[in-house]
C-alpha cells in the first residue's frame, strides 16, 4: 500500500509541475529533486509478492510510516500552492510570485531534507535486509501441507446433490468425447468446490467407472515437479520416480495416462500458467481420460473449458444452509429449541449460502449455546453477521480469504480492502467505487489507459477473482452495481485493522478516549447517526476521507453543518450523498484538499463562487429535487475538475473565461442555454454529456458537432408541454449536428415523430439508443428504407406505440432489445431476433410477449433455428391492463 501511495505522490507532482509552471517558478530543482527521491523510494518498495506475516515487522511499520511521509508531504505542497493561487487572485501586479515560490522552495526542501531522504535510507536497509532473507530459501507451503494433512470434511455435506449429479453426468460413459474432457468448478473462497469434487471423487459410480482415480493438491506456489510426482504416486513408487529430471518426470506421466481411463482431480488451481504447466503432461487426445479441476479463478474456468462453460457453483439455499447450521451448532436436525429456531434461520439466511461462513457462524453459536447466553448471543449475531466474522473464532475465514488476497497485485490490494467501507450487503455501484479509488489515490495510469478505464480494470479483475459478487449489469452485460460478502467483507475489516486503512463508525461515539482514537484516523465510515458522532465536536487532524453509507438517507441537523470541515480540514473525500444537508455547508469550501465531493441538498438553487477554490476537486456530485442549479464558480478555471453530476440543468455564466474545462469528461446535466461554442471550445474533451431542458435550441448553436471526443449523450427534455405537429416536424437537426464520435444516445420526454428514427440512423458510429418516456410519439414505427449500422442494444421504454414495422436489413447488428412500458404494442418484429442475444421484455400485452417467446423458440433451433445463438429471453411483470381479474 505503501507503493501505490508513493507512486500516486508522483503522479501528482507530475501534475504540478505541468498545471503550476508559473507558481513553482524558481521550485523547478527542488521538486526534481523530491520526485527523483520518490522514485527510488518507489523501487525499493518492489519486492516479491509473499504473504504480509512474511514480510519483517520493522518493514510493515515503515510502509505505515512512509504512507505518513506520503501525506505529509502532499499537504505541504497543497497548502503552498493554494496560498499561491489565493494571492495571485488578489495581486493585480502579480508581485506575489517571488515571496510565495520562496515560501513553496523552502518547504518543499524542508520535508524533502527532514523527512523523504531519511525514510529513503531507511528503505535501502531494509531492502538490503529483505534481498539477503529472500535468498535464505523459499517459506513452505503451508497451506498445501495442511490440506495435505487432514482429512476432507465428509460428514454433514448440505446440498451438494444437484451439483453431484450435474458433473456425474459429464463423467458417465455415455459422454464420453473424442479428447480429453476437463470440467472446471469455480466458486468463491469457501463455497465448497473441494467439498463438492471430493463427493464425486468418492462416489460410488464414479469408483466404478473410475478404476484409476487420483487427487492432486496444486500448491499456491506451483510446482510443476511436485505435482508430477503426486500423479505417478498411483502408479509408481516415490524410489522410482525421485532420480528422474524434469523432462523424464513429465514424459513418464503422460506415458501412465496415455490410452488409460481416468479421472484427474486437480484442486486449488490458481492460475493459468499452473493449468499450462500440468496440460503439457496430460494425453489431450484420450477421450476417455476426465479431468475435475477446481478454482477460484474465472480465467482458470476460460482457459481450461472445451465441450461446455465452467460449471458455477450455486450457493446453498435458505432451506439447506438452516440444516446446515443446525448440524454444526448441535449435531442434528431435532435438537434446536423452539425458541432459538427463527433466529437460527434468520442467521443461517443472512450467511448467503456460503458452507464456509454457517461452519464458522456455527462455531460461534455453540459456543454461545456452551456457555448458556445462547438468547443473547445468537441476537448479537443475527444483528451483525459481518461483526461476527472479525471475531478470533473465525481465523479459519481469515485464512481462507487471505490466499487470494496474497496473490493480488500491490495496487489491487488497497482497492480490495477499501471495500470494507460499504455496509454489510450494501449494493455497491461500479460508478462510486471506481470514483473513490481514484480520489483515494490507489488508481494510476497504466499500459496507456486512463484512470477511470483501469479502475475498471481493477474492479473486473476481482470479480474474475471471484472476490465481490455481481449484482446487477445492464442489457449489454456490463456490471452496474456489485456486493460484496459478508465473509468477505469481514476480512476487509480486518486487514484494514492492520494496516490502519480506514475505521469503521457504526455506534454513537462517547467518551474521550474514542475521540483520542479519531485524532490518529485516516479515513472513517459511517453506517450509523452522523449527528450523534459530530455533536462530540470530533477533530481528526490526519482524517482524509470521511464516507457515509446508508440505506436511507438520513438529515444532518443543521447545528453540525460546520462540524466537519472545521473537525476534518485535511479532508480529500466528502462522501455524502445519502446525508441530507438543509443547505450549502459554506466552509466546505475552505477544505482545500478535497478531491471529491458528493452533496445531498433538495432546495438548493445555487453553487456559490468560493467552489473555485478547491482547486484539487475532481468530483462533484450533487442531489437535489430542484430543476435546475446556478453555478457561479468558473468551471473553466477548476484546472483538476473530472466529472461534474447533477439531474438538475446547470446554468453556467457565458462570459466566463479560462481553459481548464479542458480536463472535463462528464458533465452532467447542463442547461440548454450553457450549450455554446465557447463552451463546447473549453470542454473539449468531453465524453460523457447530458443535456435537460428545454432542447429546442441546442442544435442551432453548433455545440454538440464540435464536441469531438463524446461518446456517451443523454436529452431531457424536462419543460412540460404538449408537442404541436409542428415540434414533431422540426426537432431533430441533420446527423452531422451530433457528436461525429458518438456511440451512446439517450432521448427522453422529446416526443419526436417516429419518422425521425431516419435521422438517428444516420449516425454511424451509434452502438447504443434507449428511447424513454415517449422519446418518440406515435403509434406506428416503420423501420423501413434505413439501416442502424453499428446498433448493437435498443431500449424502448413508455411509449404508445403500436405497430411496429421492422425491414429484414434494418438492425443488422442488434444484439441487445429491451421493450418495457408499451402496453399498446402488438408485436415484437420476428426480423429483429436473427442476431439477437438477449431479449427483456416487462409490461407489455399478452400478444407481444407471445411475439417474444416466439422469437425465442427460432432462437433455440425452430424452423429459423439457423440463427441460432446463445440467447436469453427475460420476461418481466405483465402490463397491469392484462392481469387477469379475480373474480
Amino acid at each position: 500500500m505503501a507503493e501505490a501511495a508513493v507512486s500516486f505522490l508522483l503522479e501528482q507532482l507530475k501534475g504540478v509541475v505541468t498545471e503550476y509552471k508559473e507558481l513553482i517558478s524558481g521550485a523547478e530543482n527542488e521538486f526534481d529533486q523530491l520526485s527523483k527521491e520518490l522514485g527510488m523510494l518507489k523501487a525499493l518498495l518492489k519486492h516479491p509478492p509473499m504473504a504480509k506475516e512474511q514480510e519483517p515487522p520493522l518493514f510493515r511499520e515503515m510502509e505505515k510510516q512512509i504512507i505518513e511521509v506520503i501525506y505529509e508531504v502532499e499537504d505541504t505542497i497543497d497548502t503552498c500552492l493554494s496560498k499561491a493561487i489565493e494571492a495571485k487572485a488578489k495581486s493585480k501586479k502579480h508581485s506575489y510570485r517571488s515571496t510565495k515560490s520562496i515560501s513553496l522552495l523552502r518547504e518543499v526542501q524542508s520535508i524533502r531534507e527532514e523527512k523523504v531522504s531519511p525514510m529513503l535510507k531507511r528503505a535501502e536497509i531494509m531492502s538490503s535486509m529483505m534481498q539477503i532473507r529472500d535468498g535464505s530459501g523459499a517459506v513452505d507451503d503451508q497451506r498445501t501441507k495442511l490440506k495435505r494433512d487432514k482429512p476432507i470434511r465428509q460428514n454433514r455435506v448440505v446440498g451438494f446433490e444437484d451439483e453431484v449429479e450435474t458433473i456425474k453426468g459429464y463423467l458417465m460413459p455415455e459422454t464420453e468425447t473424442a479428447r480429453l474432457d476437463v470440467i472446471p468448478i469455480i466458486g468463491i473462497p469457501g463455497q465448497g468446490k473441494t467439498t463438492l469434487a471430493w463427493e464425486i471423487y468418492q462416489n460410488e459410480s464414479i469408483r466404478y467407472n473410475f478404476p484409476i482415480r487420483i487427487w492432486v493438491y496444486i500448491s499456491q506456489k506451483f510446482n510443476s515437479r511436485d505435482v508430477f510426482l503426486q500423479i505417478l504416486k498411483k502408479f509408481t513408487t516415490n524410489q522410482q520416480t525421485s532420480d528422474l529430471n524434469d523432462d523424464e518426470l513429465a514424459y513418464t506421466v503422460k506415458e501412465c495416462l496415455e490410452e488409460k481411463k481416468f479421472l484427474l482431480v486437480l484442486d486449488d488451481v490458481w492460475s493459468v500458467g499452473a493449468w499450462e504447466g500440468i496440460k503439457q503432461v496430460l494425453p489431450l487426445e484420450n477421450g476417455k481420460g476426465k479431468v475435475l479441476i477446481t478454482s477460484r479463478e474465472e480465467a482458470v474456468g476460460v482457459a481450461t473449458c472445451v465441450y461446455r462453460k465452467a460449471h458455477k457453483l450455486r450457493f446453498l439455499t435458505k432451506a439447506e444452509s438452516w440444516t446446515l447450521l443446525q448440524y454444526e451448532v448441535f449435531g442434528s436436525l431435532e435438537e434446536c429449541p423452539e425458541e432459538l429456531s427463527a433466529i437460527g434461520k434468520n442467521i443461517a439466511t443472512k450467511c448467503d449460502g456460503v458452507p464456509l461462513t454457517i461452519v464458522v457462524i456455527g462455531g460461534i453459536l455453540l459456543d454461545q449455546l456452551g456457555r448458556g447466553v445462547a438468547m443473547e448471543g445468537w441476537e448479537e449475531v443475527s444483528t451483525n453477521v459481518s461483526d461476527a466474522l472479525q471475531k478470533d473464532e473465525a481465523e479459519r475465514i481469515t485464512s481462507v480469504v487471505k490466499l487470494s488476497y496474497d496473490r493480488l497485485p500491490d495496487d489491487l490490494r488497497s482497492c480490495f480492502v477499501y471495500l470494507g467501507v460499504f455496509p454489510e450487503d450494501y449494493e455497491i455501484p461500479v460508478r462510486v467505487v471506481c470514483g473513490l479509488w481514484i480520489a483515494e489515490g490507489f488508481i494510476h495510469p497504466k499500459y496507456g489507459r486512463n484512470l477511470e478505464a483501469t479502475a475498471q480494470d481493477n474492479l473486473n479483475d476481482l470479480i474474475r477473482r471471484n472476490l465481490v459478487k455481481v449484482d446487477k449489469t445492464n442489457p449489454m452485460g456490463k456490471v452496474k452495481t456489485f456486493r460484496v460478502h459478508d465473509m468477505i467483507r469481514a476480512f476487509c475489516i480486518i486487514i484494514s485493522k492492520k494496516e490502519s486503512l480506514f475505521h469503521e463508525i457504526k455506534k454513537p461515539r462517547t467518551g474521550v478516549s474514542e475521540l483520542d482514537e479519531v485524532e490518529k484516523l485516516h479515513r472513517l465510515c459511517f453506517h450509523s447517526d452522523l449527528s450523534n458522532f459530530l455533536s462530540q465536536g470530533p477533530e481528526g487532524p490526519l482524517v482524509r476521507s470521511l464516507l457515509c453509507f446508508y440505506e436511507q438517507p438520513v438529515e444532518l441537523k443543521p447545528e453540525y453543518i460546520s462540524v466537519i470541515p472545521d473537525g476534518f480540514p485535511k479532508l480529500r473525500i466528502l462522501e455524502s450523498k445519502s446525508v441530507k444537508f438543509h443547505q450549502f455547508p459554506g466552509k466546505v469550501t475552505k477544505l482545500i484538499h478535497l478531491r471529491y465531493l458528493t452533496l445531498s441538498i433538495d432546495n438548493l438553487a445555487t453553487l456559490p463562487e468560493p467552489i473555485y477554490q478547491l482547486w484539487n476537486l475532481q468530483t462533484l456530485v450533487v442531489e437535489t429535487k430542484m430543476r435546475s442549479i446556478t453555478m457561479k464558480a468558473n468551471v473553466w478555471r477548476m484546472i483538476r475538475l473530472r466529472h461534474f453530476k447533477t439531474k438538475a440543468a446547470i446554468v453556467l455564466d457565458n462570459e466566463w473565461e479560462g481553459e481548464a474545462g479542458q480536463n472535463l469528461q462528464t458533465l452532467e446535466r447542463l442547461s440548454p442555454e450553457s450549450c455554446t461554442e465557447a463552451a463546447a471550445r473549453r470542454a473539449k474533451n468531453l465524453k460523457t454529456l447530458g443535456i435537460s431542458g428545454k432542447l429546442a435550441n441546442i442544435f442551432g448553436a453548433k455545440f454538440l458537432e464540435k464536441l469531438y471526443h463524446l461518446e456517451k449523450l443523454k436529452l431531457v427534455n424536462s419543460i412540460p408541454y404538449e408537442p404541436t405537429p409542428e415540434d414533431l416536424q422540426h426537432s431533430l437537426p441533420p446527423p452531422n449536428c451530433f457528436p461525429p464520435n458518438l456511440k451512446r444516445l439517450t432521448l427522453s420526454n422529446t416526443f419526436l415523430g417516429w419518422h425521425h428514427a431516419s435521422t438517428l440512423a444516420m449516425i454511424n458510429g451509434l452502438e447504443v439508443l434507449k428511447l424513454k418516456d415517449d422519446a418518440f410519439s406515435g403509434v406506428t414505427w416503420k423501420a423501413v428504407g434505413y439501416t442502424f449500422p453499428s446498433l448493437q442494444l435498443l431500449l424502448v421504454v413508455n411509449a404508445d406505440l403500436l405497430i411496429w414495422e421492422v425491414a429484414p436489413d434494418a438492425f443488422p447488428c442488434l444484439k441487445y432489445l429491451v421493450v418495457k412500458n408499451c402496453e399498446n404494442l402488438n408485436k415484437i418484429p420476428q426480423s429483429l431476433g436473427k442476431r439477437l442475444q438477449r431479449l427483456e421484455v416487462e409490461r407489455l400485452g399478452d400478444s407481444a410477449i407471445e411475439s417474444a417467446r416466439e422469437i425465442a423458440k427460432s432462437k433455440k433451433g425452430g424452423q429459423k433455428g439457423k440463427f441460432a445463438v446463445d440467447f436469453d429471453l427475460v420476461v418481466g411483470p405483465v402490463s397491469e391492463a392484462h392481469k387477469p381479474t379475480s373474480n
